[in-house]
């Protein structure tokens, strides 16, 4: 593949994984917060297709294949099933507004900018323009997660932030060693289930997953 198509493709899809954690902080709807989600995962999954058809780092496709069968696919359904069983709002609140929200997530991804900036001089890949856009994609998904009021987009932010983490890796060494990731996604699975039975539990308890109704517990 052209190196300079090859570049192009990357950053599409790179920018489209930013715009997905922006439009993330945007929506006010949980069910879009996780088609959000899984959009952002195929663009990830696309990026290490296009990495490993251009490098020939075979194992860039076995991990852009369980991104898109677990991120895109397995997780998202599990989280909508799990918004169904337990009856939860479909709203997404938030400890601030939706323009707030985004202001700060702007100025996240310009301090992200200026942190990489000098690491980007000594990186040697072709996907080395992507490391400010992981970091600013990590920024949000943190800021997701202290912002956010339900324990399922809380999760949501997590694994923005856990796409955000494997871009960079990309970044810098065209991924980890494939059984680094192996363990990573089962690590995640098994984080998103236990977040799921946590809403559960909450939900029963508090009729709510408002994790801030936790702070009940200290009566």
């Amino acid at each position: 593949m052209d190196s300079i198509l090859t570049g192009n493709l990357i950053d599409v899809f790179a920018v489209m994984m930013l715009l997905l954690s922006l439009l993330a902080m945007a929506t006010t709807r949980i069910g879009q917060l996780l088609t959000a989600f899984a959009l952002q995962s195929v663009a990830l999954a696309a990026l290490a297709v296009t990495i490993a058809v251009s490098t020939g780092h075979n194992e860039m496709y076995i991990m852009a294949i369980i991104t898109f069968a677990v991120k895109a696919m397995l997780i998202p359904w599990f989280m909508r099933r799990t918004v169904e069983k337990i009856k939860i709002g479909r709203n997404v609140d938030s400890a601030l507004g939706v323009p707030g929200s985004l202001l700060l997530s702007a100025a996240m991804i310009t301090a992200a900018y200026y942190i990489t900036e000098p690491l980007m001089a000594n990186i040697d890949t072709i996907t080395r323009d992507c490391l400010a856009i992981s970091l600013s994609i990590v920024f949000i998904g943190l800021f997701m997660m202290s912002t956010r009021r339900k324990a399922l987009t809380q999760a949501i932010g997590l694994l923005m932030m856990e796409n955000g983490l494997f871009l960079g890796v990309m970044s810098i060494s065209y991924g980890m060693p494939l059984i680094i990731e192996m363990g990573i996604f089962f690590d995640v699975l098994m984080a998103v289930v236990i977040i799921g039975l946590f809403s559960f539990r909450i939900s029963e308890a508090f009729d709510s997953s408002d994790t801030s109704l936790m702070r009940r517990l200290k009566d």
